[in-house]
């Protein structure tokens, strides 16, 4: 068993979503569910990452069984009309436990932690602190789309577990210093969006026109990629896989077949991608932007 696939997560998006802009095949099926979590396992997977946003995702993994596996799930953003911040967030949690059949979580992340800085964010630090006293949570933190929030929450909230974009073009994390920050300050850090939903997997054919502005890094990317020898895949992963500072790396999959080719490919050696493959453009690097670019 590789130490690499001990280091894998696995994403469940597309269990309870039609997610992915490479996702031909829809939301994936129950029985599908259960081989890819049994397949897995087998491999020495432990961590799955999931959310209360991803459709019925939890309810589908609970069907599926998930006794032993270490459970991520994330918060909505709270809402507005919210009169008891604690309540609803405890309720909420226990709602997650009770579709996930199990009695409680590795981690509850934020995904939205800039709430933190609002009116209510004391009283969202407070409940969540409280659920890991009361054992329903080992490890709570936040879910951020740019390191940029770090800046401003962690020197006022305490987090436990940080989950972040990262991928070969996506460099922020490191060139911030906030992964080395992260692991100084023993921050178990998670990342997400290391194929940049499919994106990076494409070849220059299936990619859609709109990043078409992007022509020189493709094409640097696709050189190193010839000369290398590397699959997209295997240099995905392998980029992901190089840096020790990262806990988990959450790969989503549509099917046992494209969950056994990841699996492969992490066996492969670890590629040092080229510095000059990298974009600060968040008009790529956040699918969130890409209808508007």
């Amino acid at each position: 068993m590789s130490a690499a696939m001990n280091r894998l997560a696995l994403g469940s998006a597309q269990f309870g979503l039609d997610y992915g802009i490479a996702n031909v095949r829809g939301q994936v099926p129950p029985e599908a569910v259960a081989a890819i979590l049994e397949d897995a396992r087998s491999h020495g997977m432990d961590t799955i990452d999931t959310a209360i946003a991803y459709g019925d995702a939890e309810r589908r993994l609970g069907e599926a069984g998930i006794g032993g596996w270490k459970m991520v799930t994330k918060l909505p953003s709270i809402p507005a009309d919210c009169r008891n911040v604690g309540e609803w967030i405890t309720a909420s949690v226990e709602q997650s436990l009770l579709r996930l059949g199990i009695p409680s979580l590795h981690g509850l992340l934020l995904h939205n932690p800039m709430q933190l800085l609002e009116t209510e964010g004391e009283k969202i630090s407070e409940a969540m602190a409280g659920l890991k006293r009361d054992g329903l949570v080992e490890k709570t933190g936040i879910s951020i789309y740019d390191p940029t929030e770090l800046d401003a929450l962690l020197p006022r909230f305490p987090v436990d577990l940080v989950q972040a974009p990262f991928n070969i073009l996506d460099r922020r994390l490191t060139r911030s210093g906030w992964m080395a920050s992260l692991h100084e300050q023993g921050v178990e850090l998670h990342v997400r969006s290391i194929f940049l939903q499919g994106l990076l997997l494409m070849d220059s054919a299936g990619r859609a026109r709109r990043f078409g502005r992007w022509q020189s890094l493709w094409s640097r990317y696709e050189k190193w990629l010839e000369h290398s020898g590397y699959t997209p895949l295997e240099a995905c992963l392998g980029h992901a896989l190089s840096f020790p500072e990262i806990h988990r790396i959450v790969v989503g999959t549509d099917s046992l077949s494209q969950l056994q080719e990841i699996l492969l490919a992490a066996k492969s050696p670890a590629p040092a991608a080229p510095e000059d493959i990298f974009s600060s453009d968040l008009d790529l690097l956040n699918p969130a932007q890409w209808a508007a670019s």
